[in-house]
């Protein structure tokens, strides 16, 4: 299967997603953006269109304690950084965006240890 229909599929994908997941007040989403090398999460407020909280492999903080930012040891960090940071703002409920991403790997391992650190969705 050639690149450009793997990139299709995947902005399909992503499309179908985003047109059912929309960020609230009482319900912002939960954004999984993954690369080769790291991960990245935000909890957005699509109303305003402000992010409220943010983590990601890249931060000085997580790096020094991961091997790799691109596995599901450092996605499992970067959840539960981002389940901290969200309860220190008083968000307790999102709705998931995994961006088009299978629920699969590292964007699984990012949502249970966010469950686990006390997020609901």
């Amino acid at each position: 299967m050639s690149q450009t229909v793997k990139r299709r599929r995947f902005e399909r994908r992503k499309r179908r997603v985003r047109k059912r997941v929309f960020g609230t007040p009482t319900r912002p989403r939960l954004n999984v953006y993954r690369s080769n090398a790291h991960i990245h999460a935000q909890i957005i407020d699509d109303t305003i269109g402000h992010t409220l909280v943010a983590a990601s492999s890249c931060e000085p903080e997580l790096r020094s304690q991961l091997k790799s930012g691109g596995n599901r040891e450092a996605a499992r960090a970067v959840g539960r950084l981002v389940a901290e940071r969200a309860r220190a703002a008083n968000i307790t409920a999102v709705v998931f965006d995994r961006g088009g991403r299978l629920y699969h790997g590292r964007v699984q391992a990012l949502a249970e240890a966010s469950r686990e650190a006390g997020l609901e969705f």
